[in-house]
């Protein structure tokens, strides 16, 4: 019998599209698979991603600067209105027992910008452009190295004088995604260590080959409708759907490494999420930050990502993983990227071969007193980005994340990075309606006794903002940071 919904990879996608619909037509049967013997084991685990419940209050390249030294904060605006929608849904789940208590995964912790020299004129005029806004109502700024020492000491220790600038948004929030998707896969019936092998469609549905790795036996689960939330795997999973929109898409991995602090003193001095300047040429997730967040229930304090150029797609994957997402129909634009990113390939190869006195140099750039011996190398997670065809043979390199749907709605596959964790529960939401439009206008009411906010501008109506930040927050126990 086919099932109505199969997600394939066991990540905060998955579980955030597979969430939605346990509670907006509970009456759905769902299968799941997951190669791996842990969920969310790859992008979405707490070493592996930011944790930063990216909501525009500190990403500065969420806000790029215009010619004429205006700020845009377009982008901003819009990922802080989709990270409301994933706070509402979680207070939902609290409110109905379904997530049993949100510290697990979720911790009030200000989120701050941190500049020097240059920079502090760009965050002068984006703190005037963003506090127009809402969303982003309360965010304190201060050219006064006095005050910053106050927010942020261990940035500040040691520093040489010169002008800097900071803004801070005790509103901000550390998020723990690994913990929160294997909270929500456990409503869901997700199989693990089993890897789909490919995909037949077959009178009206999908025929799925899957194979358990541990007795290495292969069946057959037959769905209507297949979402691809693989992180890495995606690209790879969609196009052996044989689905014609998979062909206009490449790839490009990028890998990333941490410094851990070791050191439980200089940790416990330190309470923040501090973002810097990306250098140039530098891909959007490698943007430095000083970054306080929980793993399993203890306080940690990284530095980075430092990026690096890879071939694997998955932390688990093959160094070919590159080399066979080559194809007749995407090779062109990938080769035409690669030859227009010269300074990005550069750039990636050089973080590579970053030896430990210059990783600990940039460290210093935030952290002017820090000591080598108290930081180690942590692994961090890879990103795929997504390359794009121009329509014209050449290829456009895309930082962020895209959802493909087949022209019959039966597929969609989730590419690219980063803010996708933060924004799953609007991304997800979109899946259904392009995906699910014959049931969409019955599933409307019932999204938004879930997400009030859902398809309304929180930007343009600051009294729904207010009242739905602080009834999230007392639900989900952030009080003092609505």
């Amino acid at each position: 019998m086919a099932a109505d919904v199969a997600l394939i990879g066991a990540g905060i996608m998955s579980a955030t599209l597979g969430t939605w619909i346990r509670e907006i037509e509970p009456g759905m049967s769902i299968v799941g698979f997951e190669r791996l013997d842990r969920g969310a084991a790859e992008s979405s685990d707490a070493w592996n991603n930011a944790g930063t419940g990216h909501s525009g209050f500190c990403e500065l390249n969420y806000t790029p600067p215009a010619p004429d030294g205006s700020v845009d904060v377009s982008r901003a605006i819009a990922i802080a209105e989709q990270f409301e929608v994933s706070r509402q849904l979680w207070a939902s789940l609290v409110e109905r027992g379904r997530l049993a208590d949100p510290r697990a995964f979720l911790r009030p912790i200000p989120h701050l910008s941190f500049v020097w020299g240059d920079g502090v004129a760009f965050l002068s005029a984006r703190h005037r452009a963003l506090r127009e806004s809402p969303l982003f109502e309360g965010m304190e700024f201060s050219e006064d190295p006095e005050r910053i020492v106050e927010w942020i000491p261990l940035v500040m220790d040691g520093r040489e004088p010169g002008p800097v600038a900071a803004t801070r948004m005790n509103a901000g929030t550390d998020v723990n995604f690994g913990a929160l998707t294997r909270t929500m896969l456990s409503r869901l019936g997700v199989e693990l260590h089993h890897e789909v092998l490919g995909f037949e469609r077959r009178n009206g549905h999908w025929a799925i080959e899957v194979r358990d790795l541990a007795s290495g036996i292969v069946r057959e689960q037959h769905a209507r409708f297949v979402f691809i939330g693989a992180g890495g795997g995606s690209l790879s999973l969609l196009e052996r759907t044989g689905t014609p929109e998979a062909r206009q898409y490449g790839a490009f991995p990028v890998s990333g490494q941490w410094l851990r602090c070791t050191n439980r003193e200089v940790i416990e001095r330190h309470s923040a999420k501090v973002y810097g300047q990306a250098e140039v040429g530098a891909p959007p997730m490698s943007v430095p930050h000083l970054d306080t967040r929980w793993i399993e229930g203890k306080r940690e304090l990284l530095f980075g990502p430092y990026a690096g150029f890879t071939t694997k797609f998955l932390k688990r994957g093959s160094f070919l993983d590159l080399f066979r997402s080559l194809r007749l129909d995407n090779v062109f634009s990938m080769l035409g990227v690669g030859a227009g990113h010269l300074d990005l390939t550069r750039y990636l190869m050089g973080q590579s071969m970053m030896s430990r006195t210059r990783r600990t140099a940039a460290l210093r750039r935030y952290c002017p007193a820090a000591r080598s011996e108290d930081w180690e190398p942590q692994v961090a997670g890879l990103r795929v980005q997504i390359i794009k065809s121009d329509g014209a043979g050449g290829g456009v390199l895309k930082f962020g994340t895209e959802v493909v749907t087949s022209a019959d709605g039966s597929v969609a596959a989730l590419l690219g990075a980063s803010p996708g964790a933060s924004t799953a529960a609007s991304i997800m939401l979109e899946v259904l309606r392009t995906c699910f439009r014959n049931r969409w206008k019955k599933w409307e009411p019932r999204i938004r006794a879930r997400a009030p906010s859902y398809g309304r501008s929180l930007h343009a109506t600051p009294a729904l903002c207010r009242a739905v930040r602080k009834r999230t927050a007392k639900i989900l126990g952030l009080c003092g940071t609505a």
